[in-house]
C-alpha cells in the first residue's frame, strides 16, 4: 500500500473515531504530498514521499526544541504528539549499531582518513539511509568516526 493510501485510510478511521490531533496531522501531511506534487508536475514516487515526510518530521522537532526552551509545556505536549503521528508513517530507523557499521563501510569505500573527509563521507552516507536516520546523528557519528 503507497503512503497516499495508507493516508487516506488513517483519515478516514481518525474522522470515525473523532481523533482532531491525528486527522489534522495527516491532513497537514497529505496537503504537503499534495503540493509537493504540484510543484514537481508530476505524482510524486515513494522517494520524494519519504524526503517530503522527513521535512515535516524535521520542522516538529524545531518546533519541539523551541518551545521546550521558552517553557511553553502546553505547546511541547502538542507537538511531541504530532511527532509522533508523523513517525508512524515513516521507515523503521536504523539503530546506532546498524548507522555505525554502514559509516565504516562507505569510509573504506570513499578513502576517508581524517576530518578533512567528512563531506565526501556524509555524501555517500546519506543516500544509503535516507528517510531511516536523522542527518545530524549522521554527521555526529561520522565526526566521532573521522577524528
Amino acid at each position: 500500500m503507497s503512503l497516499v493510501d495508507r493516508l487516506t485510510t488513517d483519515m478516514k478511521q481518525a474522522m470515525k473515531a473523532k481523533d482532531k490531533v491525528r486527522l489534522s496531522v495527516i491532513r497537514m501531511i497529505k496537503t504537503s504530498l499534495q503540493n509537493e506534487s504540484i510543484k514537481n508536475g508530476k505524482p510524486l514516487s515513494e522517494d520524494e514521499a519519504l524526503a517530503v515526510l522527513t521535512r515535516e518530521l524535521k520542522q516538529r522537532k524545531d518546533s519541539l526544541r523551541e518551545f521546550e526552551n521558552a517553557g511553553r509545556q502546553d505547546l511541547v505536549d502538542e507537538v511531541s504528539e504530532e511527532i509522533a503521528i508523523v513517525q508512524s508513517y515513516m521507515p523503521e530507523q536504523l539503530s546506532d549499531d546498524e548507522i555505525l557499521s554502514i559509516i565504516d563501510e562507505t569510509i573504506s569505500e570513499v578513502g576517508a582518513k581524517s576530518s578533512a573527509d567528512i563531506g565526501k563521507v556524509m555524501k555517500a552516507v546519506m543516500p544509503k539511509v535516507k528517510g531511516r536516520a536523522d542527518g545530524s546523528q549522521i554527521n555526529r557519528l561520522v565526526r566521532t568516526k573521522l577524528s
